[in-house]
């Protein structure tokens, strides 16, 4: 056994970006302002849900909300009487969220803690599993994919939305919205951390899924309206199952 006064080991580092965890907790007092930085949000949940809804069917279904932040989709989803945890790194986002949910009497699990630790806690547990806008502000998103995959139950359903990485995305997702538009934070994403539709379904099937659905989210300055489509040069979700 190892003197512990002499053991130079280190314990396991946390897939985490402290500078991206940071930028959501100065914003989650106003995680549920519509009228806020987190618009967007609200204004695609509704779309989200549905898409989640459709393919997994909630009512009953026990739900894991990577990266929950202030609790909008794992809120929605519990609405849709599912059984949902939600867990997040940032500890202001939760609270906000804890407080949401209590002053509309919904229950949810908020659970501070990463995605890879609460999997080898609670492999194969969930019939669906959420990650949505999550893994363009971590390190390692191919790690967090994996730990979806080993919280999925067989035959479970996976969903994950993220921004496509190329030079129309960086106009619309960068420039224009959090620039010119203004719908979000400026420095909300950095483009380096953007993620192709083609990597994100390598790294499904590298861990153990299979991608069922990839749909775009597109959205009409004009309008100012949100709609899922074909189209995923810029913002996209991805629909998986875990096989086996």
């Amino acid at each position: 056994m190892a003197d512990p006064h002499t053991d130079t080991r280190q314990a396991p580092q946390r897939n985490v970006d402290l500078h991206e965890i940071a930028k959501f907790e100065q914003l989650a007092d106003r995680w549920w302002d519509p009228s806020s930085e987190f618009r967007p949000l609200h204004d695609i949940n509704p779309l989200r849900l549905n898409y989640i809804d459709e393919r997994a069917g909630l009512p009953g279904k026990r739900v894991i909300d990577i990266g929950c932040g202030g609790g909008l989709l794992s809120e929605g989803m519990a609405r849709r009487s599912a059984n949902v945890t939600g867990i997040d790194l940032g500890e202001a986002p939760l609270a906000v969220a804890r407080l949401h949910a209590a002053k509309d009497n919904i229950e949810v699990e908020y659970l501070n803690i990463a995605a890879e630790e609460i999997a080898a806690e609670r492999a194969g547990q969930y019939d669906v599993v959420t990650c949505l806008e999550m893994l363009e502000h971590v390190p390692d998103p191919a790690a967090v994919v994996r730990a979806c995959a080993e919280l999925a139950r067989p035959g479970g359903q996976l969903f994950f939305s993220t921004i496509n990485r190329n030079p129309k995305a960086f106009l619309f997702a960068i420039v224009g919205a959090e620039y010119v538009l203004r719908l979000l934070p400026r420095g909300t994403h950095e483009y380096a951390k953007l993620i192709r539709p083609s990597e994100l379904a390598q790294w499904c099937r590298d861990a153990g899924l299979e991608v069922r659905d990839t749909c775009g989210l597109t959205y009409n300055p004009l309008t100012q309206v949100y709609r899922l489509n074909r189209d995923v040069s810029v913002n996209y979700m991805m629909h998986a199952v875990k096989v086996s």
